[in-house]
């Protein structure tokens, strides 16, 4: 069991889990097979290989913040939305990274160089469209003014209060107001305060080649009031991990696995938010252009009172390492991951 303590710690840290082999528990074959078994007509395929561009989107995006409350904005040079205004961002290309495509783009459309400090929201819509957001600080590099308009973008500013200009999408205040709070930095450069924040989260630089959802599924004993989290057993030891349905939301990627890990009397639980993702690019693109995205998920029951079906355990964890999950599951205290309804398919 070292090593699944072993690993919380890792993801804590927000390092890479150290594991020989990804073990995938539920594929989206045995996702089909539940399916089938229920008399539901099976939609999705049994077989799918993520390729940019084709199939998958990666998109980034930088929320920066200056000692003014002002975030950095840029003005859109496309046809279809140009004179508008958006937060640098755009689509991961072969062979990147999340953090070399968030440099470049901020590059690109503002002029200006940055270093990430930590992601500060994953955005999911389907289960094959998937916007990672980035603050951090600016480095260098030379603002983007008129005179320097491309294709890339017309302008780059910062900016005090959005309401100000006209916003290509208001998606965008939510996550601009995240930013605010992890700096604790006001519009107009007020101190806010520093609340208890997650630790700096950047993604892990690692290649997969399907889409998939490690699970963190945690539980208190009522015995001894000790945190427990679920592993799997088949074939080693580990956390559990689900292959990501493609053509559904991720909460219906969720409830199908935990329902296949407890039965269709599912105890009471919530996402609470993203401990790691995992993401590197192939090139040419088609062979590694997967990802992995690490889920912690609480159950609000007392482990003595949630059944398991067979081939998963309970793992108890060390008093200190179990008071340190329960922490992320406070305000603030982890990247929270959103799965909306609506997305624009660039950015």
């Amino acid at each position: 069991m070292d090593s699944v303590e072993g690993n919380i710690k890792l993801l804590l840290q927000g390092k890479e889990v150290e594991e020989s082999q990804v073990l995938c528990d539920f594929t989206l074959h045995d996702q089909n097979e539940a399916t089938a078994a229920k008399g539901v007509a099976v939609a999705t395929p049994a077989e799918f290989n993520p390729e940019l561009r084709e199939n998958v989107c990666f998109i980034v995006a930088a929320v920066l913040v200056n000692e003014e409350g002002e975030v950095l904005m840029m003005q859109e040079a496309k046809s279809s939305c140009a004179g508008k205004w958006y937060l640098p961002a755009g689509r991961m290309e072969a062979g990147e990274t999340i953090q070399d495509a968030v440099k470049r783009e901020v590059l690109e459309e503002t002029g200006m160089e940055m270093e990430g400090t930590t992601l500060i929201m994953v955005e999911a819509a389907s289960g094959s469209w998937f916007r990672f957001v980035l603050t951090g600080n600016v480095v260098g590099g030379t603002l983007k003014t008129p005179a320097s308009a491309d294709k890339e973008s017309l302008q780059a500013k910062w900016v005090a209060d959005l309401g100000e200009l006209s916003l290509r999408c208001n998606d965008i205040y939510p996550l601009v107001q995240r930013a605010r709070q992890f700096w604790g930095r006001g519009p107009t450069g007020e101190e806010t305060g520093h609340e208890p924040w997650h630790p700096p989260l950047l993604p892990v630089d690692k290649s997969h080649n399907k889409l998939l959802l490690r699970l963190v599924i945690a539980v208190r004993k009522r015995v001894n009031n000790r945190v427990c989290v679920l592993t799997s057993d088949k074939t080693a030891t580990h956390l559990p991990i689900t292959e990501i349905n493609p053509c559904r939301s991720l909460h219906s990627t969720l409830r199908k696995y935990m329902t296949e890990i407890f039965g269709s009397d599912l105890p009471p639980h919530r996402p609470q938010g993203i401990m790691s993702a995992e993401l590197q690019l192939s090139n040419p693109s088609g062979s590694h252009d997967g990802l992995l995205l690490t889920l912690l998920v609480p159950i609000r029951k007392a482990l003595e009172d949630v059944p398991l079906i067979d081939k998963y355990s309970w793992v108890e964890l060390p008093k200190n390492l179990g008071e340190e999950l329960l922490s992320r599951m406070g305000k603030n205290m982890i990247v929270p991951l959103n799965v909306i309804r609506y997305w624009e398919s660039y950015a």
